[in-house]
This record gives C-alpha cells, sequence and structure tokens, in this order.
C-alpha cells in the first residue's frame, strides 16, 4: 500500500536501493528512495534524480508528513547535521541514525565513550541462516559528552556474534529518544 499516513506509527524508516532491471544501455539505474512506517506500509517514495545522491532527496520525502512524535530511522549514508536538525526542529520527530566511518569525528567520538561502563545491556538471540547470533544492545545518555551533533541525547552500541562468523565491529547511533 503507497501513501500510507505516518501519523500515529511509532516509526518511519527511510532507505534507497536501485531498481533491478532497470538501467539500460547508458541509462543508469532507477534509483528510489522510500519511507515505510515499522508495520510495513509504504508512506511514500521518490526517484532520486541521476547524478545526485539520496542525501539531497531526504527533506523532500518526509517533508509533506507530520511526523510528530515519530522514530526516524536511516542508515549512515542520512547520518548529516542537516537531517537531524529537520526531523527534530521543522518535523518534531526522533531520529536514530547509524554512524559508520563515513562521519569520522563523530566515529570517533562515539566510539571513545565509556561503554565499558554501561552494566544494563539487552540480548536478542536468534536463529537464521543457518548460524545462530547474538546481539547485544547498550545505551548512554550522552547529553553531558559534547557530541557535536544535533539533539543527540543518546547513543546506543550493538554487537552481533555468531559461533560462524567472527564479531561484528560496534555501531553507534545518535538518538533523540529520551533514555528509558
Amino acid at each position: 500500500m503507497t501513501g500510507a499516513d505516518p501519523g500515529g506509527t511509532d516509526s518511519v524508516a527511510v532507505d534507497g536501493k536501485a531498481a533491478r532491471g532497470s538501467r539500460h544501455g547508458q541509462t543508469p539505474a532507477a534509483h528510489l528512495l522510500a519511507a515505510m512506517t515499522g508495520d510495513g506500509r509504504t508512506v511514500t517514495q521518490l526517484r532520486v534524480p541521476d547524478k545526485t545522491n539520496e542525501i539531497t532527496c531526504f527533506a523532500a520525502l518526509l517533508a509533506p508528513f507530520d511526523l510528530t512524535g515519530v522514530t526516524v530511522t536511516a542508515d549512515a549514508l542520512h547520518t548529516q547535521r542537516a537531517h537531524a536538525r529537520f526531523l527534530v526542529e521543522d518535523k518534531k520527530a526522533h531520529y536514530l541514525l547509524v554512524v559508520k566511518t563515513n562521519q569520522p569525528g563523530l566515529h570517533r567520538r562515539l566510539r571513545s565513550l565509556p561503554w565499558k561502563d554501561v552494566t544494563t545491556r539487552r540480548y536478542d538471540r536468534e536463529t537464521g541462516h543457518g548460524r545462530k547470533e547474538t546481539r547485544v544492545t547498550r545505551a548512554l545518555t550522552i547529553t553531558e559528552l559534547a557530541l557535536d551533533f544535533p539533539h543527540a541525547v543518546q547513543a546506543s552500541a550493538s554487537c552481533a556474534t555468531a559461533p560462524t562468523s567472527r564479531p561484528a565491529r560496534a555501531a553507534a547511533r545518535p538518538s533523540t529518544r529520551s533514555p528509558t
């Protein structure tokens, strides 16, 4: 279903994908940016213009919608200060953004937080793709830590381990969600 109203939902996920099979000769594949609710309803999508990227379309994708109180999630490409300001200041939303090395200063600062001092952790165990995986998530309130990212008040780190693979590196995510 396309055109679902995100009002009343807890979360909206934003992600982009190249449409498989849409490349023809010298014409690049169609790249689509979409927003979906946590229960799988498509809110909206748009085609990212050629010779640009998802970053330039993020605000236009979400601008028409009332996102008050909704948590918007997105991958590391959208961990942009302008996106955080747009979500919190203009849309009155919360955000959960992945931080990777595309934001080296922020990534370094998050990795230097006192993760070893976090005693409360959430463990999720699941089996899939022929292996058992355990994901450990920790969260820190960061309001006093001068993170230098707009409206970030909490950071979480997640690490997945599986007996058949090496542990994944922790990825910290700034969040505007108030700590619980």
